[in-house]
C-alpha cells in the first residue's frame, strides 16, 4: 500500500533519528524501516488512518523502546508523548528532587550573588547595564548543563563565545550613553538567551524539534517569571506595608539585598518550574495563544491606523517608531509560541486562519515601519540607531513574508504543518547573528560613539 507524503516525511525524521544511534548499524535501520513500513501498512488495513498507524506501530517496535523512548523527548507532539512514553517514564533515572532543587536553589543563589557583587565592583550603571546578561545567564546556562549532563566539548563550546562577549562589552572604548553602547545593552542578552538554547537542547541545535522545544520554553518561563513576580511583589509588599505599621522601613533592605537576589534568582526557579510542571503550562498555552492573537490583530489594526493618519512619515515621532519595533517583536514572540503550542496532528481550522491574519497585519505594519525609516534615513542621515532598526526590521519582513506563505500553504492542505516549524526555528539563529553583529560590529565601524 503506498504511504502519503506526510507519512514518508514521518518515517523519513524517524529514520534519520534511529540512523544517528551509533548501536544500531546502517543494514539493521533498513531492516526497522522495512518492518516499520509493513506494520504502518498492515494498520491502515484495519481502518486507521495514517497518523495513527504510524505511532501505533512505532510502539509496537519491541526492541526499539529505548529509541522510541528517546525519539519522543525529542519530538514533543502530544500524541506522540502520550503512545511512545510509558508510565514508568516518570521515574526516570535523574537526580532525586531534593537534589535538583538543591542544585537549582544553589544556582539562584549563585545569580544573586553574581549581581550582588557586580554592582559593587563595577560601580557605574552603565557598564552594569552591559554586563548584567553576563552575570545571571551563564547560571541558568549551567542548570541546562547539569540536567542536560552536557559534554566537556559542548561546555567549552559555550564558554568561548560568553568569555568573547565579556571582553567585547568590556574592553571596547564606548562613548558613555554613546549610541553603540545602549544598542549593545539591547542586544548582548539576545546573544546570551541563544546561547543558553544551545545549552538548553542539550548542545543538538541543528535539531528543528529541540529548537522548537526551547521557543516553547521561553513562552512558559515567561508565564512562570511573571507568576512568580506578581506573586513576589505582593508578598514583599503585604510585608513591607506591616513592618512600616511598627515604624520598620524596609526600602534600604528591598534595594540592597532583596531585588538583587529575587530578580535574577527568579529566572533560575522559573526555568526549574518549566521543566518540573511542563505538563501544566501545556494546557495553559493554548489557551493564551486563542485569547491573546485576537486581541494583538486588534492592536495592530489600530496601530495601523495612527500611523497611516501620522501624514508626512518624515514626521513620525522617533520614539512611536522604537515603540513600534518593540510591539513587532513582542508579536513575533506570540507567533513562535502559538505555533509552538499547537497540535501538530490537528488539521488546520479557524485559529490557524487567525494566525495567518495576525502576520498579514504585522507585515503591513513592518513594510510602513520600514518606509518611515528610510524616509528618515533619507532625509537626516544614518546613524547607528537608524540602521540597527532598518537591519531588525529586515529580518522581521523576510520571517513574517516567508511565515505567510507556508500558513497559506497549510491553510489550504497544501504543506504540513512541520514545514511550517521547521521554518520558524531555522530562522531564529539569524537573529542571533544580527545582534551578535550589532554588538561586535557596530562600534568598531561607527567609532563607539
Amino acid at each position: 500500500m503506498e504511504l502519503h507524503a506526510e507519512q514518508e516525511a514521518q518515517i523519513g525524521r524517524w529514520r534519520g533519528w534511529v540512523q544517528r544511534r551509533q548501536a544500531i548499524s546502517p543494514a539493521d535501520v533498513d531492516e526497522l524501516e522495512d518492518h516499520l513500513r509493513e506494520q504502518v501498512a498492515d494498520l491502515r488495513a484495519t481502518g486507521l488512518d495514517d497518523d495513527e498507524a504510524f505511532l501505533v506501530a512505532i510502539k509496537r517496535m519491541g526492541n526499539l523502546d529505548a529509541v522510541s523512548h528517546e525519539f519522543a523527548r525529542e519530538h514533543s507532539e502530544r500524541l506522540w508523548k502520550q503512545l511512545v512514553l510509558l508510565p514508568e517514564d516518570a521515574e526516570d533515572a535523574g537526580a532525586p528532587p531534593w537534589r535538583e532543587l538543591g542544585v537549582v536553589l544553589a544556582l539562584a543563589v549563585g545569580a544573586g550573588l553574581a549581581v550582588k557583587a557586580g554592582t559593587a565592583w563595577l560601580g557605574d550603571e552603565a557598564v552594569l547595564a552591559r554586563n548584567l546578561g553576563l552575570l545571571v545567564l551563564p547560571f541558568l546556562a549551567g542548570y541546562f548543563a547539569w540536567k542536560r549532563r552536557l559534554t566537556a566539548r559542548v561546555v567549552a563550546g559555550l564558554l568561548v563565545p560568553f568569555a568573547l562577549l565579556a571582553v567585547v562589552l568590556n574592553v571596547y572604548p564606548f562613548v558613555p550613553g554613546g549610541s553603540t553602547e545602549l544598542l549593545a545593552v539591547l542586544h548582548a542578552p539576545v546573544v546570551l538567551w541563544l546561547l543558553a538554547g544551545v545549552a538548553y537542547v542539550g548542545g543538538r541545535w541543528r535539531s528543528d524539534g529541540r529548537r522548537m522545544d526551547f521557543v516553547r520554553f521561553t513562552g512558559e518561563l515567561v508565564i512562570y517569571y511573571t507568576l512568580l513576580a506578581l506573586g513576589g511583589a505582593v508578598l514583599v509588599g503585604l510585608t513591607f506595608g506591616a513592618l512600616q505599621v511598627v515604624g520598620i522601613d524596609l526600602e534600604p533592605v528591598m534595594e540592597d539585598w532583596i531585588l538583587p537576589f529575587a530578580v535574577p534568582g527568579a529566572l533560575v526557579v522559573a526555568a526549574w518550574l518549566v521543566e518540573a510542571k511542563q505538563n501544566v503550562v501545556e494546557n495553559i498555552a493554548p489557551v493564551l495563544t486563542r485569547v491573546f492573537t485576537p486581541l494583538t490583530i486588534l492592536m495592530l489594526l489600530a496601530l495601523l491606523a495612527v500611523l497611516t493618519a501620522a501624514g508626512g512619515l518624515v514626521d513620525v515621532d522617533r520614539g512611536l517608531l522604537i515603540l513600534m519595533d518593540a510591539i513587532l517583536v513582542l508579536v513575533l514572540a506570540l507567533l513562535l509560541y502559538s505555533i509552538s503550542a499547537r497540535d501538530p496532528l490537528e488539521p488546520p481550522g479557524l485559529f490557524d486562519g487567525l494566525q495567518l491574519v495576525l502576520v498579514v497585519a504585522a507585515l503591513a505594519v513592518d513594510a510602513v515601519m520600514l518606509t518611515a525609516m528610510l524616509t528618515r534615513i533619507a532625509e537626516f542621515g544614518s546613524s547607528p540607531n537608524k540602521i540597527a532598526a532598518l537591519g531588525l526590521n529586515l529580518l522581521l519582513l523576510v520571517h513574517l513574508v516567508r511565515t505567510g506563505w507556508l500558513s497559506a500553504g497549510c491553510l489550504r492542505g497544501r504543506r504540513p504543518f512541520a514545514v511550517l516549524e521547521r521554518w520558524q526555528t531555522r530562522y531564529l539563529p539569524v537573529y542571533g547573528v544580527w545582534a551578535a553583529i550589532v554588538v561586535v560590529v557596530f562600534p568598531l565601524v561607527f567609532a563607539f560613539a
